[in-house]
């Protein structure tokens, strides 16, 4: 009994935050081809992918872990946050410090992956000058800082790849993705 009224309450909770979350679908393309626009049109199929990787996903999915030595499919959704925050630091011109330690619940992390994208893409597309994004990484000895290069290479690639495992996790704990989502035309089938 008690697993599900778990399970009821995580489906409302899931159903509440899909709707007010970005990347449901893609926003039409820009007009123009810059390097601002690209780099924007790279975080949003990322985020959209996240999305559709991460939604619906069931307490048993969350704690799917394939090998002993792996990363829990949670781990790994609480890593493209981190990849996000990465991201997004270097775009507004902070730091990252990974000193913090948080523990946040899957909605929350969610929630703040898909906003952080959104962000990104939004300041990506407006963005005249890519060599102004440094990336700077506060470390023990002082701060580590890369070229914008290091993004594309670097977190960007790193959450394409992980949202991929997320999708393999789900598809082997029995959850494959939801029917009709068109990843090529980044719209939904009805």
């Amino acid at each position: 009994m008690k697993s599900i009224v778990t399970f009821l309450i995580l489906l409302i909770t899931f159903s509440m935050n899909s709707q007010n979350l970005p990347y449901y679908e893609l926003e039409e393309v820009p007009k123009e081809y810059t390097a601002g626009t690209v780099a924007s049109r790279m975080v949003d199929g990322l985020g959209f992918r996240y999305y559709w990787a991460t939604e619906g996903l069931t307490v048993k999915d969350l704690k799917y872990k394939p090998t002993k030595e792996a990363r829990t499919t949670l781990e790994t959704i609480d890593h493209i946050l981190v990849l996000s925050v990465m991201t997004l630091s270097a775009l507004e011109g902070k730091e990252v410090d990974f000193s913090k330690d948080e523990t946040l619940s899957f909605e929350d992390i969610r929630k703040m992956t898909l906003e952080n994208f959104k962000k990104s893409s939004e300041i990506l597309k407006n963005a005249k000058d890519l060599s102004s994004f440094k990336m700077k990484i506060k470390r023990k000895n002082g701060v580590e800082e890369y070229p914008f290069w290091n993004q594309l290479n670097g977190p960007i690639a790193d959450a394409i790849w992980h949202v991929g495992q997320v999708v393999t996790f789900r598809r082997s704990a029995g959850n494959p993705l939801p029917k009709g989502v068109s990843l090529l035309t980044g719209k939904v089938r009805k």
